[in-house]
């Protein structure tokens, strides 16, 4: 990634420890009973009380899943000069990019994303008084040859295992089973590949800086290095994820914890960065049409208690989030916490 330089340093307090402490209890959620209650209830007590969970037995074809990872390593194999001829911008944030910052530190990955929808309409600025939209189109690699049939076909497999676990969500609230489902009508969902490369400084740098996922909810395959941390609730230990084979992280999103009325909250999580093998996760992050106002659902407050969330915009909400991808800002970047009561 070139000659490294201070905007992958992060400050002290949020350096990676040495030595990591593996995660315990995480539940591993076996979706082969779906529509049982009890299937229900271990996917409300996993969202209340960890906010992470994995799936197993999820129907998507191991064949699907092998086939965007061996795309997904030969495209970020290339010589950056091939890579770049897809980067994306402010003008088309879909696409390859290698500077992407979180918390304002430069992440240690480089990424290509797409959106499901293609095209996607999006606010065209953050701007809460301009009522522009625009289309994003995607924009697709000549090497591999086969990378955009890979990558469509995976994402319409993860598609149908996030609306299934959307609907268990939905019924551990005591809702409907499709009570989310008309959010998604024209959804600005996309699906991130990611590449961590080698890194000299894993004490120092982050794959991934501590963040909150904005969306509804983050489907995520990662392969055998691992490298993912979780905060866990109960002491604020940052904590690893262990891979299981053929298994996705599932992780609830600020708007499901909006949605919930804080029932399930959105937790902090990132990724460390290795000094002898590079690593590759495929997240899909689920997210609703660009004009749903996001707030506590009415079946979910009462006189004891009131809704803890002003409405906000998605659309203008996603699209001020994406400006701190680009540049660093002086500020903190919009949090859902802006708009608490």
């Amino acid at each position: 990634m070139g000659e490294i330089d201070e905007s992958f340093i992060q400050s002290i307090e949020h350096r990676p420890k040495s030595i990591s402490v593996e995660a315990e209890g995480i539940p591993v959620i076996d979706l082969s009973a779906l529509n049982s209650q009890d299937l229900v209830v271990q996917v409300g007590d996993a969202c209340k009380n960890w906010g992470f969970f994995q799936v197993i037995n999820h129907w998507v074809p191991s064949s699907c899943r092998e086939k965007v990872d061996l795309a997904s390593r030969a495209f970020f194999r290339q010589p950056s000069e091939e890579k770049r001829k897809v980067r994306r911008d402010e003008a088309n944030p879909m696409g390859f990019y290698d500077t992407e910052h979180t918390k304002n530190v430069r992440d240690w990955k480089q990424v290509f994303d797409f959106t499901v929808e293609n095209p996607t309409v999006v606010p065209a600025s953050h701007e809460p008084d301009d009522p522009e939209l625009q289309e994003i189109v995607n924009q697709w690699p000549e090497y591999p040859p086969n990378f955009r049939e890979a990558c469509e076909e995976y994402a319409r497999e993860i598609e149908k295992l996030a609306y299934k676990l959307l609907e268990l969500i939905s019924l551990s609230l005591g809702l409907p089973a499709e009570k989310f489902n008309g959010f998604f009508k024209n959804q600005t969902s996309f699906m991130r590949l990611n590449s961590y490369p080698i890194c000299p400084i894993p004490h120092l740098a982050l794959g991934v800086g501590r963040h909150k996922d904005s969306g509804a909810l983050t489907v995520l395959a990662q392969d055998d290095v691992g490298g993912l941390e979780v905060k866990r609730k109960s002491d604020g230990e940052w904590v690893q994820v262990r891979p299981t084979p053929n298994a996705y992280i599932i992780n609830v999103g600020d708007v499901i914890q909006v949605w919930s009325n804080d029932k399930y909250e959105s937790v902090e999580h990132r990724v460390t960065v290795n000094s002898e093998r590079e690593r590759f996760s495929i997240p899909f992050f689920f997210n609703p049409s660009h004009n749903v106002m996001v707030e506590p659902l009415k079946e979910l407050t009462t006189k004891q208690n009131p809704a803890r969330y002003k409405p906000y915009n998605w659309g203008k909400f996603h699209t001020t989030r994406n400006i701190s991808n680009f540049k660093k800002l002086n500020v903190e970047n919009i949090q859902i916490y802006h708009f608490r009561i």
